[in-house]
């Protein structure tokens, strides 16, 4: 099958969520109007989550994984995916469940017009701490990226895979990639998207990760924009 699609989905000790995980995305992937693949990628997890992807992707055709060595964090998994992707077109969501695959139909009604196509959770199901800290990190990113988008942290992305592969990934980039879209003269949009209570495991992100930790990012995204490379071909012979 020629695949036009491939969801990435970065796993670390989501065990609890697995099952629903295979259950939601192959429901997914048999409907929607577009060619759908799935790159799970465990990141280091030191539960079961390793032995349920295998056999998730034992009865799922469709199912692909990689094993981290050991636990490398969120933009090293998403970075992985981009890399071994093979699709034109890539997506990425979190293992948690908190965001719909057929939401992915949404964005990819865009994708043809624009390059990178990031929802933005309407009505989020958060704790009042975490939303609020979200919301300060995100006014802080736009004061440094100017990117216009008001939720960068939604788990729900399409981006067109050869944009996806020029961005030059380091730890807490994830939370950059329309600013670095932009560094590339991509177009961007972000769409509304649902957004669910987590209902198992665990959230691996705290006050530090949020907040604090996304400040420091934004100093190294301003040195990566000065130094950023981007060129055109106007003629090769």
């Amino acid at each position: 099958m020629n695949y036009e699609f491939t969801i990435i989905v970065p796993i670390y000790n989501e065990e609890d969520n697995l099952e629903r995980l295979e259950k939601e995305l192959s429901g997914y992937i048999s409907k929607t109007a577009t060619k759908t693949k799935v790159l799970l990628i465990n990141d280091g997890s030191d539960d079961r989550s390793q032995e349920l992807i295998e056999i998730i992707c034992r009865r799922n055709a469709a199912f692909h994984f990689l094993e981290f060595a050991e636990n490398r964090g969120l933009s090293a998994a998403i970075k992985a995916g981009f890399d071994h992707v093979d699709t034109p077109l890539l997506g990425y969501m979190d293992s948690d469940m908190q965001t719909a695959p057929e939401d992915f139909d949404l964005l990819l009604e865009h994708i043809g017009e624009y390059d990178l196509v990031t929802g933005v959770r309407a009505d989020r199901k958060d704790s009042f701490v975490k939303n609020m800290s979200s919301t300060i990190a995100n006014k802080i990113r736009r004061a440094f990226t100017h990117d216009g988008m008001d939720d960068t942290g939604c788990p729900l992305k399409v981006i067109k895979t050869e944009y996806a592969r020029r961005i030059p990934m380091f730890k807490g980039l994830h939370r950059f990639l329309p600013a670095m879209i932009l560094l590339q003269n991509g177009r961007i949009i972000q769409i509304p998207v649902r957004h669910f209570p987590r209902t198992a495991g665990q959230a691996k992100f705290g006050l530090w990760n949020r907040l604090l930790g996304p400040l420091t990012d934004c100093f190294a995204y301003l040195w990566m924009k000065k130094k950023y490379i981007n060129y055109t071909i106007a003629k090769k012979g």
